[in-house]
């Protein structure tokens, strides 16, 4: 088993900044690509970023130049920075990890709201 928390969310303004983490703990040898998703109200959970445990990335097209995902192995930790937020991007941010499982998150919430 894999228990991924995360932490970083918030209200912010548009334009503003945000970094979110996610701590993994437990079974986590096991880990491949871990990325976030995202689920605004009265639509489906998509993909934001994801991370492989080479470093290769993908984002959506939505995100690409503004959001930067890394990961921190040592700390078992990645983290999502996101640049030049819109309203358009209040949602709750799930993280996720592919393994031998998959496991997320229990989510955290970032607002972006004047």
């Amino acid at each position: 088993q894999v228990q991924l928390v995360e932490s970083g969310g918030g209200l912010v303004q548009p334009g503003g900044f945000l970094r979110l983490s996610c701590a993994a703990s437990g079974s986590i040898f096991s880990i491949n690509a871990m990325g976030w998703y995202r689920q605004a109200p009265g639509k489906q959970r998509e993909l934001v970023a994801v991370i492989s445990s080479g470093g290769s990335t993908n984002y959506a097209d939505s995100v690409k130049g503004r959001f930067t995902i890394s990961r921190d192995n040592a700390k078992n930790t990645v983290y999502l920075e996101m640049n030049s937020l819109k309203p358009e991007d209040t949602a709750v941010y799930y993280c996720n990890a592919e393994g031998t499982g998959d496991y997320w998150g229990q989510g955290t919430q970032v607002t972006v709201s004047s």
